[in-house]
């Protein structure tokens, strides 16, 4: 996905789509969800992958509201994968079950994540480690896809140590791990406390790393937690789409509305348009998602100063040869492996 998307600047690298906006539960923090509304009918979804693909699209997450409330979940997901896109899921968990998991095994699901928000359900969130833990238990003995469990930090959480404990038991069953900074209703920061600082600190320490984590991403989320703004230039709407249950093209969950294109009407000149689009929320924007996409193009851009970026202290032996093999030198004298990468991923 990433050397495809260095070589092709123009389609989207990840694409978030609604198959239901119900929600079986109803978080206070969360503005993603009802309590009403009727699933997506299965082959409008099916139009919509075709139309994503169509796009150019690489990867293709199914979220909500709670996506598995869709009767015809296991279709969508192979479609997804029968157009060589990759599958994800985002969930709540509570729905998961065996048959379920080895369903989602054989339509080919690539990825899945759970937030737990606490150790205990309380009155804030009912996505808690005490209900999920049985499902977490099944997912380690049957997924044959890759599994993320994502705590979070912030406001409207009673207990920050929580966040250590689900990061903790989810390492213990093998899961890759994240945390996530709560932010408002339009998406934007909310600083955390000394306290959450901390524990933000030793749960970044425990992480796993994968090539999406340890570059540009994890700045955003240390800059989030110090209550500092990000300059970064935010692709959504271009690399990254967010496609709601009435098949509209938004920047993401937090910015609905904008640009409100119909997904059938959106071109590869709303990509361009948008790819150059300046966001006056990018600066304090917590959506990780977004922030991930957006490290490929920066590196594809501005190779040597995104490395600067992403290795601030000392540039690990591997990169420092890479560089050197393909990176122009800053006298502009380049070694033919360099010139054969500058015109491969078109970085000039």
């Amino acid at each position: 996905m990433v050397a495809k998307a260095l070589t092709s600047p123009r389609h989207p690298i990840l694409v978030h789509i609604i198959p239901v906006r119900r929600c079986n539960l109803s978080c206070t923090y969360c503005n993603e969800y009802d309590n009403f509304s009727k699933p997506v009918p299965t082959a409008e979804m099916l139009r919509r992958i075709d139309l994503l693909a169509g796009l150019g699209a690489m990867g293709v997450h199914l979220s909500g509201g709670e996506p598995l409330l869709h009767p015809e979940l296991y279709t969508i997901i192979r479609h997804i994968r029968e157009h060589a896109m990759f599958a994800g899921l985002l969930t709540n968990g509570y729905l998961l079950n065996i048959d379920r998991i080895q369903r989602l095994n054989r339509a080919g699901l690539d990825y899945l994540q759970i937030s737990i928000d606490n150790v205990n359900p309380d009155e804030v969130s009912k996505k808690s480690l005490k209900v999920l833990d049985q499902k977490l238990q099944w997912l380690a003995k049957y997924a044959e896809f890759e599994v993320n469990i994502n705590s979070v930090l912030g406001s409207g959480i009673s207990n920050p140590k929580d966040a250590l404990v689900v990061t903790r038991r989810a390492m213990v069953f093998g899961f890759n791990t994240t945390v996530g900074i709560i932010h408002d209703d339009s998406g934007q920061l909310r600083p955390l406390s000394p306290e959450q600082k901390g524990i933000y600190d030793e749960i970044a320490g425990h992480a796993n790393k994968k090539f999406s984590d340890f570059v540009h991403y994890s700045q955003f989320q240390d800059n989030l937690a110090r209550g500092v703004p990000n300059e970064w230039h935010c692709r959504a709407g271009s690399r990254y789409l967010y496609v709601c249950e009435d098949g509209l093209v938004h920047y993401c969950s937090q910015q609905r509305g904008y640009p409100g294109i119909p997904l059938d009407r959106y071109t590869p000149e709303d990509l361009e348009r948008e790819y150059h689009a300046v966001k006056s929320c990018a600066r304090y924007c917590t959506i990780g998602c977004v922030h991930r996409v957006s490290v490929i193009d920066d590196f594809r851009e501005h190779p040597r100063e995104a490395l600067l970026r992403f290795f601030p202290q000392r540039l690990p032996a591997p990169v420092r040869m890479l560089k050197w093999m393909f990176l122009p030198k800053v006298n502009g004298r380049e070694t033919i492996l360099a010139t054969l990468a500058m015109k491969l991923f078109r970085l000039r």
